[in-house]
């Protein structure tokens, strides 16, 4: 019993806590963290302009959690659990000084990988700055190469010269290894797709199709938009044969595949069409310092409030562990029920605690 006790002590680090399990016996290993709720793109499946236009109240300075609280609840979660912490947005990179951020990200116990989520507008201007601070890697959110295509899918900002132009910056300074997700609509962007995988098979970068899910409230979101993985796998498969990957661990949300010629990998996250909610390792920590338990959740715990309120680490812990305890979230696997609900509950927005 004393060898046990000592094997278990020797794989939980200094000062960490008891690692919770939800109800469905889902531990804590990722921690997404969106460090900034605005937005310089306006894609309708996330922020559409209708909604998010010129006058629309964002958060604002005061109301975001500080470096100084993000880094101190990240130590938080690290001790129950967290492993891989994921900054997003919103933007991320129109936070100012986000490199200093990552920095301390960087230097917690127990953190193992630090990434980020970005649009890659402003990835050429920070790459330098951002691989200094310690970020591992990032995935650029890009739908489509054609012009008119992304522009559509961005509602009308940035170019895609300027987001290739960003990820070859971050390619050059060993931001890797990079991604690419990219949100596959029916009668969008769905014709793009091989041209995408195209340009860049063979670089190192992985592209991955993501279906179009029901984030939020807004994105007037039907099924029948929705391009099933297999059907993606199928077409992709008959271009460039290719052949499955095993997961490179548990609750890997993205199903893998190799080209067959070595030139490199292709993924599919499938939310609609397969569900992974049974693996799900994922927090989510909102712009203003909320708790969010899923991607679909209907409301958070504050996490900001105790904080400023003068909360001890124990006590934020507790609050941590409990949210998690309860945790019963698998919105994916029941997806038609619950749309199908006279009056459903509204979801978070996913600029509001990131993709």
């Amino acid at each position: 019993m004393a060898d046990m006790a000592d094997t278990l002590a020797a794989t939980i680090p200094l000062g960490a806590s008891p690692r919770p399990r939800d109800t469905l016996g889902r531990g804590m290993r990722d921690l997404r963290i969106s460090v900034m709720d605005r937005c310089n793109f306006r894609c309708p499946y996330c922020m559409p302009r209708e909604t998010y236009h010129e006058q629309y109240r964002f958060l604002g300075s005061q109301e975001r959690l500080s470096f100084a609280e993000i880094v101190r609840l990240a130590r938080l979660f690290a001790r129950l659990g967290v492993r891989k912490l994921r900054l997003t947005g919103g933007e991320p990179l129109l936070r100012a000084n986000l490199p200093e951020l990552i920095g301390d990200l960087t230097a917690i116990p127990g953190v193992e990988d630090v990434a980020l989520t970005t649009n890659g507008i402003l990835l050429g201007r920070y790459a330098d700055e951002l691989k200094a601070a310690g970020l591992n890697r990032v995935t650029v959110s890009l739908d489509s190469l054609d012009p008119q295509v992304f522009a559509r899918m961005s509602g009308g900002m940035g170019g895609v010269e300027d987001v290739l132009a960003g990820i070859e910056h971050a390619l050059r300074v060993q931001l890797t290894p990079l991604k690419i997700n990219a949100v596959v609509q029916r009668g969008v962007n769905d014709h793009t797709v091989l041209a995408l995988l195209e340009r860049f098979r063979g670089t190192g970068v992985t592209v991955r199709f993501i279906e179009y899910m029901d984030v939020g409230n807004r994105n007037h979101w039907r099924s029948d938009l929705v391009v099933p993985s297999q059907q993606l796998l199928q077409q992709i498969g008959a271009r460039w044969p290719l052949q499955p990957l095993s997961p490179a661990y548990r609750g890997e949300v993205a199903s893998r595949y190799a080209f067959t010629d070595g030139a490199g990998e292709v993924g599919f996250i499938s939310s609609v069409s397969q569900p992974f909610c049974g693996d799900c390792t994922r927090a989510r920590l909102s712009s203003d310092g909320a708790l969010y338990t899923c991607l679909f959740a209907t409301h958070g715990t504050s996490l900001r409030d105790p904080l400023r309120g003068g909360a001890s680490d124990e006590a934020l812990l507790d609050a941590i562990r409990n949210v998690w305890l309860g945790r019963t979230d698998r919105y994916s696997e029941l997806r038609a029920r619950l749309r199908g609900e006279e009056h459903p509950q509204p979801k978070v927005e996913m600029f509001y605690i990131g993709g």
